[in-house]
């Protein structure tokens, strides 16, 4: 069993829109030899569309909108790929994810830099003291200076970046990547991007041949460079790695194949396997022989003609084994897992056995929630969830009346997952909840999987408040809340007062005006 967790290495690819995650994850699987052709996520017109993208709007828009999570074996590793939305109003099911990888990939687009999104998930990362590999990416087009680049990752994010390999040239005097450690250059030649390009004529630098192939004035920036990296760069500490105070920096083209598999293996090398987990019965050890694991994300309607559910479990210690019983801590109720599966985007494998720092499916009935633990002894705990406060707020409701019931199961079905929140308006029923969402897009998506999957067309309207806050059910102050026009007060999933504002100076002046004590997040409901 020892081995076998060993083997396990899992983590998420993290980076701001198009700086080309799926594509990356695309050609992970393709070095891997888990699949055979690796689909561009911009060619929509060749319908080859990107693996790890399954929801029909991901394939419209060219983004991913859902995490997703896919196996495969590479050089007796066992390779756990957590892909998850690049795009901002996603960013909750992104954080979520990464609480169950191990490490992550930093994924930079070389002609903008750290952007945005890039910092917000790097914080979470850093939080979590998570070792971070970097890949700075597009080297076939103009981008920064690499040299401003590193500074620019150190500057920015707060953390040392060592260069691995380096780019001789880019852009259209792209010629390839020098490996530090070995002296080696792997030469550029733009491949075929579809197929595992053979690698183009390479060789040590002294070698006059590859000296030739990249000439002399590129051949004079690579050595100053080099001096410099050595003389004034950082060193290279893997303990430090581990604890996510310097990041391993790469370079390459993604798209054109270039760079990947270089990176994918030093990658495995330095990269850590399962790590002990933090619980309320102190750090417990992945090789525990006893089962344990949470659930870290719930998808409904992956499989369109069995309407099914998964819940996304990482097991943290021990082994799973098919048909195994489990304590669902939260309910102290005895489950069967009894058909676990193995996802790559729309494929799913039944398997027999899965061991920590696995991710494997589970069928759902409506039972698990996100966060829920199961175990094979009850009243383990794991750390909490992180929880986001929705920042947008609309009323929804049904066009055909007639649909009323399939509304209800998908709004329900939709909060289980986590990709929105539901509340109720004290003066109307379900028929037109209050949603909450983190970002915009995910108003287009709730409306677009409630026509596609459940059959409703649904009006959305939205309203000018910006936060959500909690309030104890006092009824004199629920009172003052409801007769005000700055505020909203609901219920939320489990029969909490809520209160929606239109900001925070509002809820500030609310808050002393009238000595009302506002939450951030609901109390734990009680089992």
């Amino acid at each position: 069993m020892k081995e076998e967790i060993q083997s396990r290495k899992t983590f998420a690819i993290i980076s701001h829109p198009d700086a080309g995650k799926t594509t990356l994850t695309e050609k992970l699987l393709l070095f891997g030899g888990a699949i055979h052709l690796a689909g561009n996520v911009k060619a929509r017109k060749t319908q080859r569309y990107a693996t790890s993208d399954w929801m029909e709007l991901e394939r419209q828009r060219g983004i991913s909108i859902t995490s997703s999570a896919m196996q495969f074996n590479y050089k007796g590793y066992v390779i756990n790929i957590l892909d998850t939305p690049g795009h901002q109003d996603f960013s909750e099911d992104t954080y979520r994810t990464l609480t169950a990888a191990d490490s992550a990939v930093m994924l930079i687009d070389v002609a903008k830099g750290v952007e945005a999104q890039t910092i917000k998930l790097f914080e979470v990362c850093k939080k979590r003291g998570i070792p971070i590999f970097t890949f700075i990416n597009k080297l076939d087009r103009e981008g920064k200076n690499p040299i401003d680049l590193m500074d620019e990752v150190e500057k920015v994010l707060g953390i040392e970046a060592y260069a691995m390999n380096w780019p001789i040239g880019m852009g259209s005097d792209f010629k390839g990547i020098y490996d530090r450690k070995t002296g080696f250059v792997d030469r550029y030649a733009g491949g075929n991007h579809y197929e595992n390009s053979k690698a183009p004529q390479s060789g040590l630098l002294e070698d006059a041949e590859v000296q030739a192939g990249i000439g002399e004035e590129l051949l004079h920036h690579l050595r100053e460079d080099i001096e410099l990296l050595d003389m004034a760069g950082n060193e290279f500490d893997l303990e430090r790695v581990k604890k996510g105070e310097v990041t391993p920096v790469f370079f390459g083209s993604a798209l054109n194949n270039f760079g990947v598999p270089n990176f994918l293996d030093s990658f495995l090398k330095l990269a850590p396997g399962p790590e002990p987990r933090n619980s309320n019965q102190g750090e417990l050890d992945p090789v525990s022989p006893q089962f344990s694991g949470f659930v870290f994300k719930i998808q409904a309607n992956m499989n369109a003609m069995h309407r099914d559910r998964i819940a996304f479990i990482r097991i943290c210690t021990g082994k799973y084994e098919r048909g195994m019983n489990v304590i669902h801590t939260r309910s102290h109720r005895k489950l069967r897992l009894a058909q676990p599966t193995q996802l790559f985007a729309q494929e799913r494998t039944i398997i027999d056995e899965a061991y920590a720092g696995d991710i494997i499916g589970v069928h759902d009935n409506g039972i698990l929630r996100i966060g829920d633990v199961l175990a094979e002894k009850d009243g383990l705990e794991f750390e909490a969830m992180p929880f986001f406060s929705p920042e947008n707020f609309a009323r929804i409701s049904i066009k055909n009346a007639l649909k009323r019931k399939q509304f209800i199961k998908g709004i329900q079905e939709l909060q289980e997952e986590g990709a929105i929140h539901v509340f109720r308006d004290l003066n109307i029923g379900v028929e037109a909840p209050v949603i909450g969402v983190v970002g915009q897009l995910q108003f287009e998506v709730l409306e677009y999987r409630l026509r596609d999957e459940y059959g409703v067309n649904v009006e959305i309207n939205h309203l000018p408040y910006e936060i959500v806050r909690w309030i104890s059910k006092d009824e004199q102050k629920i009172q003052i809340l409801k007769e005000s026009s700055m505020s909203m007060v609901v219920l939320d999933q489990d029969e909490n007062y809520a209160v929606l504002l239109l900001d925070k100076w509002k809820a500030n002046w609310m808050s002393e005006r009238y000595s009302i004590e506002f939450l951030t997040q609901p109390a734990l409901p009680q089992e």
